[in-house]
């Protein structure tokens, strides 16, 4: 679907959809033009304090509740940086347990629990640097955390609309997913399974990073549609 295509299906009013073109025209993204995206066949707000959702996170969640359904049940979940609540709400709708969502921007998280109740979920939504305030066991621990390195050029759409605060991470990218595979054994059960959304070139670096931590857990990178490893999932005691 087109921008313009985009707009004409959410926006009926002529006046409004005049005014949408000329946002469009001057580079903001149609997405939070429209006010909302359709993510795993859910529908979410999305606004300037929230990352636009997208395919490859889509791909994330679905391979995910492919992990899930094959070694647990009924799994104490945890989202790291959930931003609109796109995966944390997801993951609640399809699996019907119990799950907590984190975020530092309290913005971030007006979005994500308005967006919790505009999908009839019932997300437990808590604000805290990654996962500071949790005190419960957690069998599986999701994110697609900030991954951008500073002085990374990424498209100007992106970088002009869209929150930095989720977007850049210091360490070429790296810094978070440093910091949650350090700290998670602290809230995670004898049997987890961690999954990472990750930028293009990371895979292999972050694959490191978790033997480190992990040594004697199975640690898998798995493409996107596009050819691109971009995700990371380690399991321990499941198979």
């Amino acid at each position: 679907m087109t921008d313009i295509e985009y707009l004409n299906k959410y926006i009926s009013d002529k006046k409004e959809l005049e005014s949408a073109y000329i946002r469009l025209k001057n580079g903001e993204a149609v997405q939070y033009i429209v006010g909302n995206v359709d993510f795993y066949d859910c529908n979410f707000i999305v606004n300037k304090n929230v990352l636009i959702p997208r395919f490859e996170t889509e791909e994330l969640v679905d391979i995910t509740l492919k992990y899930i359904n094959k070694y647990f049940n009924k799994p104490v979940i945890l989202d790291v940086g959930t931003g609109s609540g796109c995966i944390a709400i997801t993951l609640q709708k399809k699996l019907n347990t119990c799950v907590y969502a984190t975020d530092i921007s309290s913005d971030a998280l007006i979005v994500a629990k308005n967006n919790n109740k505009r999908n009839n979920t019932n997300v437990n939504f808590i604000h805290c640097n990654l996962f500071d305030k949790i005190n419960k066991n957690i069998d599986v621990l999701i994110s697609n955390p900030p991954y951008i390195s500073y002085d990374e050029n990424i498209m100007e759409i992106v970088k002009s609309n869209e929150p930095h605060i989720a977007l850049y991470a210091k360490d070429n990218g790296l810094y978070y997913y440093k910091e949650i595979l350090k700290n998670s054994k602290n809230i995670l059960n004898n049997k987890f399974m961690i999954a990472f959304e990750v930028g293009n070139n990371q895979a292999e670096s972050i694959k490191s990073i978790a033997k480190l931590y992990y040594p004697n857990s199975n640690i898998y990178i798995k493409k996107d549609l596009t050819g691109y490893d971009r995700f990371v999932f380690i399991l321990n005691n499941c198979e």
